[in-house]
């Protein structure tokens, strides 16, 4: 029975022997075919594949670029104006800071030109006293003035007062 086995595969060994040689044959000569024509498309072309992508990622990158350099130039224009702005303010409070000093010079001026003529005024009534004072003590009579007599010095030293030019 063990050679009935090898007399029926005998056979079939010799034609399927033969059949996998030719398929391979010819499935070496598709790929082979089909790599040359890649070869030739390429090189009729000009382009591969690789150098597709590569360039693809170049202008993806260069977008990119080109955007965060248009956002750069963005913010940067943004800072310039708030900046300007800046500048503007602070020049505002300067010309108001000035115009309060000159403001507080001027109410310092007044102050002392008031305060110079109250020093004036006081010392016109300090001298006035003293007038009325001295002439008060020279012009007492042994006696004692009468009551009607003392009304009419106090009548005409506000009078005198009053009718002296002020400063």
């Amino acid at each position: 029975m063990i050679e009935l086995a090898r007399e029926d595969t005998s056979p079939n060994v010799t034609r399927i022997g033969a059949q996998p040689i030719a398929l391979a044959a010819v499935t070496l000569i598709v790929i082979l075919a089909g790599a040359a024509a890649m070869a030739l498309w390429r090189a009729y072309a000009g382009t591969s594949p690789e150098t597709d992508r590569v360039m693809a990622a170049r202008q993806l990158q260069q977008a990119h670029a080109a955007q965060v350099s248009q956002q750069l130039v963005e913010k940067t224009n943004g800072l310039e104006v708030t900046q300007q702005e800046s500048i503007d303010q602070l020049q505002v409070v300067q010309d108001q800071l000035q115009q309060v000093r000159k403001q507080l010079a001027a109410q310092q001026a007044d102050a002392k030109r008031l305060s110079d003529q109250v020093a004036g005024l006081s010392e016109a009534v300090d001298s006035l006293r003293q007038s009325f004072a001295s002439a008060q003590t020279a012009s007492e009579p042994s006696n004692p003035p009468t009551p009607r007599h003392r009304a009419s010095r106090r009548v005409h030293s506000v009078r005198t007062a009053a009718a002296k030019p002020r400063s």
